[in-house]
C-alpha cells in the first residue's frame, strides 16, 4: 500500500507500515555506517598532526592559585582545554557556551581518569567565573586567563584595534567572524539576535564579539608542553551533546531565534511547555 503523505513544521513525511520503515532505516543505516568510518578516518588523521612546542610561559589563576599551563595537566599527560566565551566585561557566560559546558560535570571526571584533564578557560577574572560557576552548580576546573596573551595566541579573543582593523583571523581563515567588521563597530547596525544574545552577558555587541569558542588540545612530554589541535565554529558540533540528540529527533535542530538560553533561564514547569511536534 503506498504510503500517506503528511504535512507538519519542517515539511512532508510520508507515513507508511512498519516493514517499509524498516526498509528506509536499514537504508539509512548503511550510510551512517558510512559516515562512522569516515569519522574514524578523521580522527585517525587527527591525532597524527604534528606537534608545536609551547614557546610562552603561560599563567593562569585557579582555585589552587597562580598556574603554568603544565599544571593544569594535573599529572596527565593529556589537556583538553574548552575556550569558553566570559570576557572580563562580561556579567555573565555565553549562553551556547553554558549549553555546552552542562555537559562537562558528567565527563570531567571520567576523562581525568583516563590520563586526560578537561578545564574551561575564560578571560574573565576568576571571582566572576567562580561566581556564575556556583550559579550554575558546575563542579569543572575553570581558569582564567585574565592578563595572558593565552586566548588571543589562540585565536579566541581579539581586540578593539582588531576589529576595527579586519585583522581577525577565526577557524583559520582571515576575518572569518560570526560578523561583519561593520556590525562589529556599530551596535546599531548589529544583527538583533546577536544583541539579543549579548545583552545576556551584560555585554554590547562589540564587547561580546571580543570573544569567541573553540577547544584545544595539549600533550606532556618529558617536562615540555606540545599543542596538538584546536578546533572552532562548526569544528566543535560533535561536543555539543544538544546536538548530537536534535540531530537524532523528529525535527532535527529547528532552531528558530534564540533558543538556547543558560539552564536555570528556562520557563518552569518543564511539563507544561511540551507540544505537538507536527502541529
Amino acid at each position: 500500500m503506498p504510503g500517506i503523505t503528511t504535512a507538519h513544521g519542517t515539511g512532508n513525511h510520508t507515513i507508511v507500515s512498519q516493514e517499509e520503515w524498516t526498509t528506509a532505516r536499514v537504508d539509512l543505516l548503511k550510510a551512517e555506517k558510512e559516515l562512522t568510518k569516515l569519522s574514524d578516518d578523521v580522527t585517525q588523521k587527527r591525532q597524527q598532526l604534528p606537534w608545536v612546542k609551547i614557546g610562552k610561559d603561560y599563567q593562569f589563576n585557579t582555585d589552587a592559585g597562580n598556574s603554568m599551563l603544565a599544571e593544569l595537566f594535573k599529572g596527565r599527560s593529556q589537556l583538553l582545554i574548552y575556550h569558553f566565551m566570559f570576557g572580563p566585561d562580561f556579567d555573565a557566560g555565553c549562553p551556547h557556551c553554558s549549553a555546552i559546558a552542562d555537559g562537562f560535570n558528567g565527563i570531567y571526571t571520567h576523562l581525568a581518569n583516563h590520563d586526560l584533564m578537561l578545564w574551561a578557560v575564560s578571560r574573565a577574572p576568576l571571582e566572576k567565573l567562580n561566581a556564575f560557576k556556583k550559579r550554575m552548580q558546575w563542579t569543572f576546573p575553570w581558569a582564567s586567563s585574565f592578563n595572558s596573551d593565552f586566548n588571543y595566541d589562540f585565536n579566541v579573543s581579539f581586540t578593539p584595534e582588531q576589529q576595527r582593523s579586519g585583522n581577525v583571523e577565526y577557524n583559520y581563515n582571515q576575518g572569518n567572524v560570526h560578523s561583519k567588521q561593520s556590525e562589529i563597530n556599530s551596535n546599531d547596525t548589529a544583527p538583533e539576535e546577536g544583541k539579543k544574545i549579548a545583552a545576556t552577558t551584560g555585554a554590547d555587541w562589540a564587547t561580546y564579539t571580543q570573544e569567541a569558542p573553540g577547544m584545544s588540545a595539549f600533550a606532556l612530554h618529558e617536562g615540555t608542553v606540545y599543542h596538538t589541535y584546536s578546533a572552532y565554529a562548526r569544528g566543535m558540533d560533535g561536543l555539543w551533546n544538544i546536538y548530537q540528540w536534535l540531530d537524532r529527533a523528529p525535527l532535527g535542530r529547528n532552531e528558530s531565534g534564540m533558543w538556547m538560553r543558560r539552564h536555570d533561564e528556562y520557563d518552569e514547569p518543564l511539563q507544561n511547555n511540551s507540544k505537538d511536534c507536527c502541529h
